[in-house]
């Protein structure tokens, strides 16, 4: 058994609160896409403070249409992972060719294979859904809120989409009517390992200025 492990045991929102005093940069600098988690259960309370925390990102017009179920059954979360694994099949195959000679292409694609093949063990999956509105970004500034939350109190995560491709299939499997659009999912649990910083380029390779291609800030 693992440290990490060890500690995720009966963890409650009291035990992990304080994390949300750390530093935004801090939180910001280390989020990662966490794949690899711990079976090992995660207090509702503590989803629900991250989905509180959600719930305060900005919406196109104030309209706050968001819904957001929760899945902590196994049952639900095999019927995802079927469909999750159907679509990774295809861009699995495609994604290993391209991370051929890539060294870090290729622990990525080990990390979402792990995730696909241990799927139904993730403890808790937030599916984030809209309301008439059928553009997902619209939710993404609440997605961020919540992994900004759960980073902040030790949880790993990643936002995947992989597992609704079938938006038939997947209001089905979550029984949501058809004006209820599920746009993407928080894989939420303790992680195993650690969070750490993160290797990103230079703002000045990515940032251009009035048009594509002008880049002063360039090293």
């Amino acid at each position: 058994m693992t440290d990490s492990a060890t500690e995720s045991r009966g963890r409650s929102l009291a035990d992990v609160e304080h994390g949300l005093g750390m530093p935004l940069q801090d939180a910001m600098s280390t989020q990662r896409a966490i794949r690899r988690l711990l079976p090992d259960p995660v207090d509702d309370a503590i989803v629900l403070r991250c989905i509180e925390l959600a719930l305060k990102a900005p919406t196109g017009s104030n309209g706050q249409n968001w819904e957001f179920v929760i899945v902590k059954d196994r049952e639900v979360k095999e019927r995802l992972a079927k469909r999750n694994s159907q679509i990774w099949a295809l861009y699995g195959r495609i994604g290993r060719l391209l991370a051929r000679g890539d060294e870090g292409a290729q622990r990525i694609m080990q990390a979402v294979q792990w995730q696909a093949d241990n799927f139904a063990d993730i403890p808790t999956l937030v599916v984030g859904c809209l309301r008439g509105n059928r553009v997902p970004m619209v939710l993404y500034p609440s997605m961020q809120n919540l992994l900004l939350a759960a980073r902040a109190m030790g949880l790993g995560g990643t936002l995947i989409t992989m597992p609704l491709w079938s938006t038939a299939s997947a209001r089905s499997i979550l029984g949501l009517p058809f004006t209820v659009q599920p746009c993407c999912i928080a894989a939420l649990g303790w992680p195993r390992g650690r969070y750490g910083p993160t290797t990103r380029k230079p703002v000045g390779e990515v940032v251009h200025l009035d048009r594509h291609g002008h880049q002063p800030w360039r090293p």
